[in-house]
């Protein structure tokens, strides 16, 4: 194990214009739930049984009182650029106009960004709907896009130039898959004829905000981060590949196939007819609104099987394992953006999450998280080889800055390059933070 991070000296990502960041996502580390209208994880949070320590995101690591400390504490790791997610039910009324001190509280973050020349990479969705959407039906009904149309073009024209770029969702998979067909995430639906309806409205989300997102805010970079699991067979048999295209499909090209090849995968026939999204005409058209960079987020793969009742199964995850239980193996990180420029023409890339839950523990005001660094490295060797081999990455993001709410498993595992006390809200960077500000600090 080694208390440090390294890449190649010819490494494309050992010059300046390479860029580092670290990011977070509101409703996992703001607090502050009475200056802001109630979303779905609030009340998913409040249903028994949800949340495995039974916690929530009422103040999470205070951010939204502690975030001039945070951002120094941003600063001090050395990075180009910093990853944040806006709450829409903090900017957004009940009445679809702008919340004043919602928005003013993201104003000044990203005007103490600014002024320490921190890039601000905004994403405007990362899971908090308002809950009066919700009790509408959600990302189940289509007028949901259109709200975030106008919840992008009303905080776009509020941030004016202060944001480096722009992600619309972050992880569609996660909001339509785990949150309105396995019932893991809220709202907690379960249900096959759920899952592609939701994800359909999602992107039909997405692209209805590209060309506001552009014509309010033309020199800010403007896309989309998608979340990746890809999965490998148990076996060289033709019915455990023929098994693991399809939850390839599913799981993974469902997501990013309609924004460069203007369709769903194939399976989308094969779905029962009450499982199939609800495509209106134009809807691929819009959808595939050309785009300035796509963010990845990779963590683990799966391997599947064929089952006989089932189209897959998913096989328990192999060891080395973080603590979240999933399987370390970078050669998929490798192989996922080599794949992906394969299948498509990608624009430029950034890996906007890429992290490791460890069972890090204090002692002396010191974490000394070896197996997190080990991570990083494989993995940063894993982009520094697919740069190498043609695919046109910009920078990466380590997730997450801090310790958080981590949704479904509330504070029990820890992602974050800086440990937190959620009793007494102090910050210390691990080691694995001290090893990423030296990294970055050895670019020429």
């Amino acid at each position: 194990m080694s208390s440090k991070l390294s890449l190649p000296q010819n490494s494309k990502m050992l010059k300046r214009d390479f860029t580092y960041g670290v990011a977070t996502a509101s409703f996992q580390i703001e607090g502050g739930v009475e200056q802001r209208l109630p979303c779905i994880w609030d009340t998913f949070c409040d249903t028994p049984n949800k949340i495995l320590d039974a916690s929530n995101g009422d103040i999470a690591c205070d951010h939204f009182n502690l975030w001039q400390e945070d951002i120094e504490l941003i600063d001090s790791l050395g990075v180009d650029a910093y990853r944040l997610s806006i709450s829409w039910p903090r900017v957004i009324t009940k009445d679809g106009e702008l919340n004043k001190d919602g928005v003013d509280y993201y104003l000044a973050i990203l005007n103490r960004l600014k002024n320490k020349n921190i890039k601000a990479f905004v994403t405007l969705y990362h899971w908090d709907l308002p809950q009066h959407l919700e009790d509408n039906g959600g990302w189940l009904n289509r007028d949901t896009a259109y709200q975030f149309k106008h919840y992008a073009d009303l905080i776009s024209q509020a941030f004016g130039d202060l944001v480096y770029a722009y992600a619309t969702l972050n992880e569609p998979f996660c909001s339509a898959y785990l949150g309105y067909e396995a019932g893991i995430h809220a709202p907690g639906l379960v249900g096959q004829e759920y899952g592609k309806k939701a994800a359909h409205h999602l992107l039909l989300a997405h692209g209805l905000a590209m060309p506001v997102l552009k014509a309010n805010s033309p020199n800010s970079q403007c896309g989309i981060v998608l979340n990746f699991t890809p999965c490998y067979p148990e076996s060289a048999s033709e019915a455990d590949k023929a098994a693991t295209s399809y939850a390839d499909d599913y799981f993974n090209q469902w997501y990013i196939k309609p924004l460069f090849d203007k369709q769903y995968p194939n399976i989308c026939q094969q779905l029962p007819a009450h499982c199939q999204p609800d495509i209106q005409a134009g809807d691929m058209e819009i959808i595939a609104h050309s785009i300035d960079f796509l963010g990845i987020n990779f963590y683990t793969r799966a391997i599947y099987r064929h089952h006989d009742d089932k189209k897959f199964e998913e096989l328990p995850a192999r060891a080395p394992r973080t603590d979240i239980g999933w399987e370390i193996y970078p050669m998929a990180f490798y192989e996922l953006l080599t794949s992906l420029n394969d299948l498509y023409t990608l624009p430029p890339v950034y890996i906007t999450e890429n992290g490791a839950a460890m069972a890090d523990k204090i002692t002396d005001s010191v974490v000394n998280d070896t197996d997190r660094i080990d991570y990083y490295q494989s993995h940063l060797n894993a982009v520094h080889n697919a740069i190498e081999d043609g695919v046109d990455i910009k920078g990466y993001f380590a997730w997450s800055l801090m310790d958080n709410f981590e949704w479904a498993e509330g504070y029990t595992k820890r992602f974050g390059i800086v440990y937190v006390d959620y009793k007494t809200q102090l910050r210390t960077v691990k080691a694995s933070g001290l090893a990423y500000k030296h990294l970055i600090s050895e670019r020429t």
